[in-house]
């Protein structure tokens, strides 16, 4: 029984990024004049429904989550790539499983039971059904044993635009719970993540640690 996680596993773009792909029908040589104006260009942007120009990153997660989280995820197929761990395609030997931390102690046992009996009853319906289905067909039927709460390992990859789209649907109070901590855990890597730059002051290079997405996260008020 374990909780469910998320890594962040990868980024592209920036809010220079973005700036630049609005840029691009008038001119997309960046001055330091322009760059200034790029947190009121990217709020413009947010309010006015000017989306596109936040496609143009990606924003990479490896989410470790309940099934039933993950057709939460699943649902979400415009500028989102998901592909996970299949049960059709190997025996899940780990049995990961997910329970709610909101629950009493008596109804967390129970499903806990559940779960074990029904990641029992898989293992051997796969055993003794290999040598009269295949081992194909008995691995796929073999998971109508498997619980919504058992776990699999998601590749999920948002656009700037489709994760703010997945932020409004899912870390909301009237989200699911688990959903919701997977989105909320989601942004805050996001807001935590810091690239290296170099800045040069008084014939030296400064390194500075600095948060590429900063403007954006502020333009979509996240």
């Amino acid at each position: 029984m374990t909780n469910n996680t998320v890594e962040l596993i990868g980024h592209y773009g920036s809010d220079e990024v973005h700036a630049c792909s609005a840029w691009t029908s008038t001119s997309r040589e960046i001055t330091d004049e322009k760059r200034n104006r790029i947190p009121k260009l990217l709020t413009f942007l947010a309010e006015a429904g000017h989306h596109t120009p936040f496609e143009k990153s990606s924003l990479h997660f490896l989410v470790d989550c309940d099934i039933a989280s993950h057709i939460h995820l699943l649902k979400h197929r415009i500028g989102v790539s998901v592909n996970a761990e299949s049960a059709r395609y190997k025996e899940l030997k780990e049995d990961k499983f997910f329970v709610p931390d909101d629950w009493n102690e008596y109804w967390q046992d129970k499903l806990a039971y559940y779960t074990q009996q029904g990641n029992e009853l898989y293992h051997q319906c796969v055993g003794e059904l290999t040598d009269i289905l295949g081992r194909k067909r008995a691995k796929e039927s073999a998971r109508f044993f498997k619980t919504y709460n058992s776990k699999i390992t998601a590749d999920v990859m948002f656009n700037w635009r489709s994760f703010y789209h997945f932020q409004g649907l899912r870390n909301k109070p009237d989200a699911q719970k688990e959903i919701r901590e997977i989105a909320q855990k989601m942004l805050d890597l996001v807001k935590d993540i810091r690239v290296l730059k170099y800045v040069h002051k008084d014939g030296v290079n400064h390194p500075v640690r600095y948060s590429p997405f900063e403007h954006t996260i502020e333009a979509f008020g996240l």
